[in-house]
């Protein structure tokens, strides 16, 4: 395993371009760059760029990981470049992603099966409770279409990955693995993300174990609120997720997956609003009905692991929502609203080292680049 960062929340990505950006990583002491498309590596899917980033990449011993998009239909107007890439032909956009990422040797492609709006709260806020569209139609929708890339995936030894995104639970996940076929399907197993369904990270963790050949590693804050419960993202080792039960886990089940850090930083154009927080309405009569897998003993572990990290909040171990906010990264106070370079590589380093520190404990095979041993 490496551990590397997802491009987005890499500082100045977008300023540096995914070359030089390469070479931050490097210096960031980190072990690989996950770019969410092929398009972030080359908005035309030039070989040559992306020839060279692979060169790059292999240069400085980093991994680079990337993927396909979103998938869902019901979304697609609102991501117009991958049909573009496909001079009008949405699949034959995906088709062409997929076959430049497998010529430089990325084969593990995240897909994501909707969007978040964090304009909205509540429910509202994401595409599993739209109006115009039940969660089951968007869900066969995107069932179809993995079917339809499934030959393509195929034939260039490709595997499909799908996030364990904001809308979307771990079991309905698994059930599209098992329908598409997990020769060309698996998941990107985000840490925090099942919060938002009230799944557990650990019991989400077992379910999609044997799938998970990407993740997304993050941690959050989810306590009581009006509504129901807010969910905040955390430094990694600040949040409620228990990484020392779940890194075991994924590294039995593979121990070659690279750890991505997906951490509360926004790229240059995507500032942090002051106060992103997320309404779990999870006492709404029509958000449980949302959810009908969700059963009796999770939902009673989900609520003790939330309790026990309040009454570390109330002791003052832990800062609450207001104190975290006016005080770290990705919560500025200031005019414009947008990070300072500082304040976001403390903030991607101290979530590096607690992974690092728990891989060592654990005894994981974690690779750590040669320079952040001697620095050791």
């Amino acid at each position: 395993m490496k551990l590397g960062i997802d491009a987005q929340k890499l500082p100045e990505f977008l300023k540096r371009g995914p070359l030089a950006s390469l070479d931050h990583v490097k210096e960031l002491g980190l072990g690989g760059l996950f770019f969410p498309t092929v398009l972030d590596m080359s908005p035309t899917l030039d070989q040559g760029a992306l020839r060279d980033i692979r060169a790059k990449a292999d240069e400085l011993g980093l991994y680079i990981e990337s993927g396909v998009g979103k998938i869902n239909p019901y979304c697609s107007a609102e991501a117009p470049e991958f049909r573009a890439i496909g001079h009008g032909d949405i699949m034959l956009g995906f088709t062409r992603m997929i076959e430049a990422s497998a010529a430089i040797g990325c084969r593990e492609l995240w897909i994501s099966p909707g969007n978040f709006k964090s304009e909205y709260r509540g429910r509202l806020a994401n595409d599993r409770f739209r109006t115009d569209v039940t969660w089951e139609e968007q869900l066969l929708a995107i069932e179809k279409v993995l079917l339809k890339l499934a030959a393509v995936a195929r034939a260039n030894g490709v595997h499909l990955n799908m996030e364990t995104h904001d809308e979307i639970t771990s079991f309905e996940i698994v059930r599209l693995v098992e329908k598409v076929g997990e020769d060309c399907m698996g998941v990107v197993f985000d840490t925090a993300n099942g919060l938002q369904r009230a799944e557990h990270p650990v019991f989400a963790a077992k379910r999609v174990a044997p799938y998970v050949r990407q993740t997304h590693i993050k941690d959050a804050y989810v306590g009581r609120a009006p509504d129901g419960l807010d969910f905040q993202t955390r430094s990694v080792g600040g949040g409620i997720v228990d990484f020392g039960t779940i890194l075991p886990i994924l590294a039995k089940a593979n121990p070659n997956v690279n750890l991505s850090l997906e951490v509360a930083a926004s790229v240059e154009d995507k500032p942090r609003k002051a106060n992103p927080r997320q309404c779990i309405q999870i006492n709404d009569p029509a958000w449980r009905a949302g959810h009908p897998d969700l059963n009796a003993d999770e939902l009673d572990a989900y609520m003790a692991m939330v309790d026990a990290y309040e009454k570390r909040v109330a002791s003052g171990e832990i800062p609450d929502w207001e104190a975290y906010e006016t005080s770290q990264y990705g919560y500025p106070t200031y005019e414009n609203q947008f990070y300072r370079y500082e304040q976001a590589v403390t903030f991607i380093k101290s979530s590096a080292r607690h992974i690092e520190k728990l891989c060592a404990e654990k005894g994981l095979p974690l690779s750590i680049p040669a320079a952040k041993r001697q620095a050791a």
